[in-house]
């Protein structure tokens, strides 16, 4: 039986979604927008051949309607699609959630004030419980600036820096050696338990190291704890057949370890793809490995950085061959993002967008799949592909993509 292969180009959108008014993201287009300021700043035309040869060019014009530079390239094999999210946020668990079959649509809670943004009871409890004095942050940041800004404070206090963003998120940074990685875990596992009335989607441990603000950096060594999906996904029901998931990345975290068979951590994009090449040479039949490329918007996207984010999707480009190469005659390879991080966009949240549905196996032939209406086309594909109970949400497209 085949294997699949799912790679998450983490914030990678191509144009505003039909509701992207009601999250202020109206014109919002981080493929697009990336290629025009490159050009701009660069007078190159960004390359990226072998994703264009699959179709990502054409449907970032039929998502978002506006034509930018790019490098020439020749249509090949591969299926495209351009998919719009029904879930009720921009967030990565609910991305991730839609496109393994099961949607959110119940509304996260948020922590909505940009200064003081934790109420004093839940502050008051977590200080209780983790024995605490108290917390550093307590705000809406950026988790760069507020580790430069906040960090030689935390060594010398030793206190967490507790931190929030426009997503339901509950960020811990803490440095590695004068707080203890162990002790960060330890710290976001309470709260994740003292945060089940907010309703909040995840808890993330940031662990930095460095010696003064000069230096700062954060680690591999993030770390989420997610709730739970409100539903099996195609994870669960493939693992529960006896298939196997392979989590590379953050997808473990992601699911709340749910439906995972095993799980490698990886630093960095061509770490990760490394890491998925090596599942590919030892993966048995009926696996689907799973990963996320979390850089493109940890390190790109969020910061706002359009040449860092440029060059490292040409960079990523490069390596598709690779993966090709390691692929079975019968694996099949998809391309997909989460949520769109629009690196040209005021502020540094995610930008509500269509993402790109890419597919990809040896005997494809060039398929335009159009508009999708939901990111669990992609789950109702997978549970298809390998002879799954149906999932509750989602069309599947496997017998467009000629696969036998």
């Amino acid at each position: 039986m085949a294997r699949a292969i799912i790679l998450v180009m983490d914030s990678f959108g191509i144009g505003h979604a039909p509701d992207a008014d009601k999250f202020g993201d109206i014109s919002a287009n981080t493929f697009a927008h990336i290629a025009q300021q490159y050009f701009q700043q660069t007078n190159k035309l960004l390359e990226l051949p072998n994703l264009a040869a699959l179709g990502v060019v054409e449907t970032c014009l039929a998502a978002g309607k506006e034509s930018f530079p790019i490098a020439p390239y020749k249509l090949g094999k591969g299926a495209y699609a351009h998919a719009a999210e029904i879930s009720t946020g921009k967030d990565t668990p609910s991305g991730h959630w839609e496109m393994a079959g099961v949607p959110v649509l119940f509304d996260w809670g948020y922590f909505t004030g940009k200064k003081n943004s934790f109420p004093v009871e839940l502050m008051e409890k977590i200080n209780s419980v983790t024995k605490s004095d108290g917390m550093l942050g307590n705000c809406h940041a950026s988790g760069t600036n507020i580790i430069a800004a906040l960090g030689e404070q935390h060594i010398q206090s030793g206190l967490p820096i507790c931190y929030t963003s426009a997503d339901s998120v509950f960020q811990v940074a803490a440095h590695e050696e004068h707080f203890g990685l162990d002790n960060l875990y330890a710290y976001c596992e309470t709260v994740r338990e003292l945060l089940s009335d907010y309703n909040i989607g995840r808890v993330i441990a940031r662990p930095f190291v460095g010696s003064s603000a000069a230096d700062f950096v954060r680690t591999g060594n993030r770390r989420d704890y997610s709730v739970l999906p409100p539903a099996p996904t195609v994870l669960d029901k493939l693992t529960a057949t006896k298939g196997h998931v392979i989590s590379v990345g953050k997808i473990a975290d992601i699911f709340a370890h749910q439906g995972i068979s095993e799980k490698t951590k990886a630093n960095g994009i061509d770490a990760l793809v490394d890491a998925s090449i090596k599942h590919l040479d030892s993966a048995p039949d009926k696996s689907l490995i799973f990963t996320n490329l979390v850089n493109f918007d940890q390190d790109f996207g969020h910061r706002r950085d359009v040449l860092g984010y440029a060059n490292a999707l040409q960079e990523f480009d490069m390596r598709l061959p690779e993966i090709y190469q390691a692929m079975n005659v019968d694996d099949i390879l998809f391309l997909t993002a989460d949520h769109g991080c629009d690196p040209t966009w005021p502020g540094n949240d995610h930008t509500r967008e269509y993402v790109p549905i890419l597919a990809y196996h040896h005997s494809i032939d060039s398929v335009n799949l159009g508009e999708r209406a939901t990111f669990a086309d992609l789950g109702q594909t997978i549970a298809d592909l390998f002879k799954l109970e149906k999932m509750d949400y989602g069309t599947s497209f496997l017998s467009q993509l000629n696969f036998k």
